[in-house]
């Protein structure tokens, strides 16, 4: 299954949309403020991405209020499950791989995978 997790509000999120055209592509979206992720899609993104610290997101508001910083796997999975900004976005799933965040390389990559 194609999927992304995005943020409807995030202008960045609606410029990958479109660069990838991920709507003719049949994606199904997920708006991460209003159907948060569940244990199960945190799973799934951890397992095809090596780790829940790669799907943290250290730009976030809240992130830089946050004392003592998370330093564990399982503080960086529970601080995503508690608040959708922690999550890195986008984050893109299809064919078996995961994108994430908005760093051109990975946008590109993204392209990439997605024109194979």
């Amino acid at each position: 299954m194609n999927k992304i997790y995005y943020l409807s509000s995030c202008s960045t999120c609606a410029r990958i949309i479109d660069e990838l055209k991920l709507k003719e592509k049949k994606f199904v979206f997920q708006d991460i403020k209003t159907e948060t992720i569940s244990k199960t899609q945190i799973e799934e993104m951890k397992d095809l991405s090596g780790s829940y610290e790669a799907l943290f997101s250290r730009v976030a508001l809240k992130y830089k209020t946050l004392d003592p910083k998370p330093s564990s796997e399982a503080e960086f999975k529970k601080l995503i499950l508690s608040e959708y900004t922690f999550l890195k976005r986008p984050v893109i799933i299809t064919k078996g791989k995961i994108f994430i965040g908005n760093s051109k390389a990975n946008v590109q990559a993204a392209k990439e995978s997605l024109t194979k």
